[in-house]
């Protein structure tokens, strides 16, 4: 396909826990080179990038993967996510965990709906949020590996109407640059409006009078906008709508049965988890909000537990068929450092550092590699952890807008690794940038309009 054939037009991608609870755990080795030093014109808590772009090929993943630390029990991770369910701590919950390119668990807990409570089980779909950034990278990657992109192409190369502030700018921005928040842009731009029901398409092009950060590749600020503009890239490279693209080369070959985007497609699945919000009365059960399902690539894909396993099972590279070895590797590796990912709840006490990757999260856990995302938007809350050092992946949902549940994470992570037992079930955490949560969050930036969403954990 030759360069002008991609030149389609711009157009949208179709688009206290108690102590009485016992501990369990994940791994793998941090990545390490030397930073180059840091622009003047960034915030001096964001640092400079590892690596630039992308290498094209990474060596693999772990050679010689560990067993689980002898006290890992995954009876009493299941165990402790049916008591999450008790006591109106969370509606419902699903579970899943593999390891050595075999499922362990994939369950699910509590009810979809405390109107019609219908019992969670592993085809029970929840929204994802954040957690589809990784979908978004590794499609992307998928067409990288075929051949038809380039980490370090040109995103006008294929969406040619799109425009940063600058000319400079507008040339700079690569592929790498989106999925890895590396845009320049304000953190989370536009997010309000998109709040505000405003459209995708329309928000693209406001991007383009947005003062900027910094120039692209040179600084780190979570997107929503700007990240679902990958979509419009893997439509011009592929020829196939985003949503088609990922159906096609990921949930399929794969067997994730029940996954779905968009509001339709959660709708339409037999089973699936309502979100749930607090009121002084208890849970109240919602209608998903449609606003976040029109960033597909940023926050669009439903799956359930059975479907998250399979999706672990191939990112800890037991599906080479689908996922080859190299391109997880590439995706995996931090491009840019987030120190900001590291000041609350776990990571605060357990991270080293704390980088971003293609639509991966890559943190240093007490001197083991885990690579991470969270997501959360209103009646949904996710965590997703890959730990190559164990061969291993674990992804817990919820339908209730309550941190709690976060410190499950940690608490299997701790198990897996032999690290020393911490209560982090009884302590409320956020969610980071990888929150889609708005209220009493979003801030009005004053130059050319941009509106920003900086991560709140108060509920909307």
């Amino acid at each position: 396909m030759n360069k002008n054939s991609r030149r389609r037009p711009f157009r949208t991608a179709a688009t206290g826990m108690l102590g009485m609870l016992m501990p369990v755990a994940l791994s793998t080795t941090a990545q390490t080179s030397a930073l180059p030093p840091m622009p003047t014109n960034i915030e001096t808590a964001v640092a400079s990038p590892a690596h630039t772009h992308p290498a094209a090929y990474r060596t693999g993943l772990a050679a010689h993967p560990q067993a689980p630390a002898a006290g890992f029990n995954v009876a009493n991770i299941e165990s402790m996510a049916q008591q999450l369910t008790y006591g109106e701590r969370v509606p419902g919950m699903a579970v899943a965990i593999v390891q050595g390119g075999r499922i362990l668990s994939a369950r699910g807990y509590g009810v979809t709906d405390v109107n019609n409570p219908l019992p969670v089980d592993s085809h029970t779909v929840f929204r994802l949020a954040s957690l589809s950034k990784a979908f978004a990278g590794t499609m992307a990657g998928l067409l990288v590996n075929d051949g038809t992109l380039r980490w370090d192409s040109k995103v006008t190369d294929y969406v040619p109407g799109f425009q940063l502030v600058t000319p400079e700018a507008t040339d700079r921005l690569t592929v790498a640059d989106l999925l890895s928040h590396r845009v320049g842009l304000p953190y989370n731009a536009y997010d309000r409006d998109v709040e505000a029901n405003a459209e995708y398409y329309t928000l693209t092009q406001k991007l383009g009078s947005t003062s900027l950060k910094c120039l692209p590749g040179d600084c780190y600020a979570y997107q929503n906008v700007a990240y679902s503009l990958i979509g419009d890239v893997v439509y011009a490279a592929s020829g196939s709508f985003y949503e088609q693209a990922v159906e096609r080369r990921l949930f399929k070959p794969l067997g994730m049965d029940d996954a779905s985007l968009g509001l339709a497609g959660i709708q339409a699945s037999s089973r699936w988890a309502r979100p749930h919000v607090r009121s002084r009365n208890g849970w109240v059960s919602l209608s998903p909000k449609p606003t976040y399902y029109r960033l597909a690539p940023a926050a669009g894909v439903n799956a359930s537990a059975n479907d998250m396993a399979q999706w672990l099972l191939a990112q800890t590279g037991h599906r080479p068929d689908v996922l080859p070895a190299p391109l997880l590797a590439t995706l995996h590796a931090s491009l840019v450092n987030t120190p900001g990912e590291m000041r609350s709840g776990w990571r605060r006490e357990r991270l080293r550092s704390a980088g971003y990757a293609l639509g991966w999260r890559n943190f240093d856990y007490a001197g083991h590699e885990v690579v991470f995302h969270a997501g959360a938007v209103q009646g949904y809350r996710g965590l997703v952890a890959l730990v190559p050092e164990r061969d291993m992946g674990i992804a817990i949902m919820w339908n209730g807008e309550s941190s709690l549940l976060s410190g499950l994470l940690p608490t299997v992570l701790d198990s897996a690794l032999g690290l020393p037992t911490q209560r982090w079930l009884d302590v409320d955490t956020d969610f980071g940038s990888d929150s889609l949560m708005a209220e009493g969050a979003p801030s009005q930036d004053k130059r050319k309009g941009a509106s920003s969403n900086r991560a709140s954990a108060s509920p909307r």
